[in-house]
């Protein structure tokens, strides 16, 4: 045989060897579906490189048929009138006894499980099912993230303690490994289309009179906070973005507190004289080409 007949063939085995030996190893680490995802994102990652872009950015959180309750709750909405919410509320599994809410107060349809709930209620026990089940998945997906890079600036920022001294917060997932306190205001600047993931592991408390500002075009849509604990929210503070809660904790707002997000609690929702609006989507600028 040849000489230049023998080196491809010496090539293909030599090839063969390597991908063997890759793969094994790699598998030692990581599931085939991890290792096809690492794949994918190592291919974006590169590919965006090269091109000069951006990195791939971080994916909203899926609330699923959640998404369509501004309230969602599993025992329970009270309300110290006179509340006004902006979008659909709804209560499973308990029953419909369980929503305290006059009709007057919603701009938007109540769900129920049975015939027991206000008067204007819609009985619907299979959608409430389905969204609280992705209420669920999407606390999951949350608590799941990985904390943003570097540590110094989303890992346990301020100790557990932030307010008007904080820099304005940029997209990304933070995380605090026990409760957080909202002392005053606080910024967070992104795109219309950045997202923001706060993940709390322990109470959130924001206190009377604080607001979350946004700014760059950063919509309340794409922030998501899930918290492990009970949520209160102080007299007349201003907060912006989903709260998650964990399957046994409540979110509270306190008297004149306003919310531009969804409340979707594991446990039960109160109101006391509250402006609770599910987000609005503000489309990006169009650009257009030169002629």
């Amino acid at each position: 045989m040849k000489l230049y007949k023998i080196i491809p063939v010496a090539a293909i085995v030599l090839a063969g060897l390597v991908y063997g030996c890759s793969k094994s190893m790699d598998s030692s680490y990581a599931p085939a579906s991890s290792l096809s995802n690492a794949s994918v994102l190592s291919s974006e990652m590169t590919s965006a490189a090269l091109k000069g872009g951006k990195l791939p950015s971080l994916a909203a959180v899926n609330l699923g048929v959640a998404g369509n309750f501004v309230i969602l709750s599993t025992s329970g909405i009270t309300d110290v009138s006179a509340s006004a919410i902006t979008g659909d509320i709804g209560t499973s599994p308990i029953n419909g006894a369980a929503i305290l809410v006059p009709c007057a107060e919603v701009t938007g349809t109540i769900y129920s499980v049975d015939a027991t709930g206000p008067a204007c209620e819609v009985i619907n026990p299979t959608r409430l099912t389905a969204a609280v089940g992705d209420m669920g998945t999407a606390y999951t997906d949350a608590a799941g993230r990985s904390t943003s890079l570097p540590n110094a600036k989303y890992l346990n920022l301020g100790a557990g303690t932030i307010g008007a001294s904080t820099p304005s917060l940029a997209p990304g997932v933070y995380t605090w490994n026990s409760a957080l306190d909202i002392t005053g205001n606080i910024t967070l600047k992104g795109g219309p289309n950045d997202v923001f993931i706060f993940q709390v592991n322990g109470t959130l408390d924001m206190a009377s009179a604080a607001s979350i500002i946004l700014t760059g075009g950063a919509q309340a849509k794409n922030i998501f906070w899930q918290v492990t604990g009970a949520v209160t929210l102080g007299t007349t503070s201003h907060f912006e973005g989903n709260i998650l809660t964990a399957p046994d904790s409540y979110i509270a707002m306190n008297t004149g507190a306003s919310i531009n997000g969804r409340l979707l609690a594991g446990t039960a929702v109160t109101l006391q004289s509250n402006a609770v609006t599910q987000p609005s989507v503000t489309q990006p600028p169009v650009t257009k080409g030169k002629k």
